[in-house]
This record gives structure tokens, sequence and C-alpha cells, in this order.
């Protein structure tokens, strides 16, 4: 739906993005990011308010920027607050609907039914200068939602949440993915976006350093041995077992001497193997822990 081709764009002597290409799919995309990485940057070119220095964004093959007809198909949710403080969230989310075109009664209705979705009910009502920050973020989220857009950009949509506003917020934004929506959502709580999605999308100084599914970008990055934890009856024993094989590149025993800790080189062999042993023997394996296919581990090892 939105396509990046070659978009860069500097701040002055500043290098903000550096020639992104990218095409967002349906479901939801986890985009990733340190501060200053240029997160909000791609979002501001993707929803239409910045024009790249170099390069083309497209929205369903039309050009985005100052275009009525593409914006039309986008809700944006930026980080930053701008409200009339004086009018209620619900107002502000019905005033946002009608500048999307509908009617007074339509876009009131679409707006009660939108603030329900991201569970502001009887908050609704308060006036925005009352709301606090986890409130006002809803609003957001409400007013990025009202006019039902094919695509849906976040930034940071989960700043200043209570923990089970966040727990809400994180099954909304999971059931627009799987309804078929385009969701890209900016965040630096790796646990937050592995919620949401596997799918990164994960920018350093401007650049993408890797994208597609978690365990994907994992196994591209041959260089890093796979760490895995195993617990069982005899570590001693699994360990001199599994030291000998050619993928086995290190063994360590936790302190209770039922837990070992092993690198490996190639992860699909060693599994395989693993396997095959496992059939012929009992060794009384209680757990197998693969450690670094999470977000974090690949987060830090890409930015490190």
């Amino acid at each position: 739906m939105i396509s990046l081709m070659e978009v860069s764009r500097w701040y002055g002597m500043v290098l903000g993005l550096n020639r992104v290409s990218l095409d967002l799919e349906s479901g939801v995309t986890g985009l990733l990011g340190v501060n200053g990485a240029g997160k909000s940057t791609l979002l501001n070119i993707c929803a239409g308010l910045l024009l790249p220095s170099t390069g083309s964004v497209t929205l369903g093959g039309k050009s985005i920027f100052a275009n009525p007809e593409a914006l039309r198909l986008l809700g944006y949710c930026p980080s930053v607050d701008h409200f009339y403080e004086e009018m209620t969230g619900l107002d502000f989310v019905a005033y946002l609907a009608r500048l999307s075109g509908y009617s007074q009664d339509e876009a009131m209705e679409r707006a009660v039914r939108t603030c329900r979705e991201v569970s502001l009910v009887e908050e609704a009502h308060y006036r925005m200068c009352r709301m606090s920050k986890g409130m006002r973020q809803k609003v957001k989220i409400a007013q990025a939602l009202v006019h039902d857009p094919d695509v849906v950009l976040l930034d940071e949509p989960l700043n200043g949440m209570d923990p089970r506003s966040r727990v809400q917020t994180i099954e909304l934004i999971r059931k627009l993915g799987e309804a078929g929506k385009h969701i890209l959502v900016s965040s630096h709580v790796l646990h937050e976006v592995e919620a949401m999605t596997s799918r990164i999308l994960l920018l350093d100084r401007g650049r993408i350093l890797a994208s597609g599914e978690v365990l994907e970008v994992r196994e591209a990055i041959h260089s890093r041995p796979l760490r895995i934890f195993l617990r069982c009856a005899d570590a001693r024993l699994m360990g001199a077992e599994l030291s000998a094989w050619p993928c086995v590149l290190s063994v360590s025993f936790s302190p209770d001497g039922r837990g070992i800790t092993l690198e490996v080189s190639e992860a699909g062999r060693f599994y395989r193997d693993l396997t095959a042993l496992l059939s012929k023997r009992d060794l009384g394996i209680e757990i197998i822990n693969p450690l670094d296919d999470n977000l974090a581990a690949v987060f830090e090892y890409l930015v490190k």
C-alpha cells in the first residue's frame, strides 16, 4: 500500500533518512530504533507531512505529499500532542471525522464507536486539558482510526499508558492487523512490539539494518552463534556428548549442575542431530530454550 523508493531526508547538514526503500505489507509491522534513529522522520514522510529530499513515496500508486485523495486512505497517530484543549476528547475525534468529509451525525456516531474501540468511554467526555497522558494517547489513536483508513501509522502509541491500557491497545493493534489493515507502529520497547507482531523494520542512523520476520532476521545473522539453554538430569553427561559435535562451539554449565548453555553455529543442524540422538537415548531433557531467537537479542546485535 505505501511504497518508498530510495528515500532520503536531510535537515541541513544532518541526514535523517538514508536511501530507504520499503513496501508496507498488510498486517502489523514494528518500526524499531533508538532515539534519533529516524523513526519519526520515516513516519512523517509516510504520512505526507514531510517531503523527501530525494526519492519517492506513494500510497496506492499515488504520490502522498499534498494529495488529499491519497491521504484519505491514511490515519496517523503522532508522538506529539496538539489538541484544542477546551474540547472534549469525543468532540475532538468527531471534529476530525468531519474534516474527512462525514456529516455531523455520522461523524459523531463514528467518534463514539471509535472511542469505545480504544477503551475510552466515560473519559471521552472529559475536556482535553483534564485528561491524563494515557487518555490523550487514546484520543490520538481514535482520531487516526475514525475514518476507517487502510493504512495506520502509529508513532509510540503506548507512551504514557498504564499497564492495562497498554494490553488493551496492543490487542486492538493486533486485531486491526488481522483484519487486513496496513499498520506501521514505532516503539523502542521491544517486548511490546513482540506482543503485536513478529515482523520488524529496524532503523539505525537513518538506514534500514534489517526487515522481515524476527526469526528470518536472526537466521540471516550467520556470523553470530545461537545460544541454547538445556536443562537435563545429567548435565555433565549431556555436555560431554554435545561438545564433540562440530556445530557446538562452546559448552558452559549452570551452578546447580543441571543446566547447560551451548553456543551453536548451525541451529538447523544442531536440532536435527539432537532429535536423532533423543530418538535413540533418553537423556532426561526437561527444557530446551533458544536464548537469542527474541527481538531484544536481534536488536542488540544489529545496532551494537
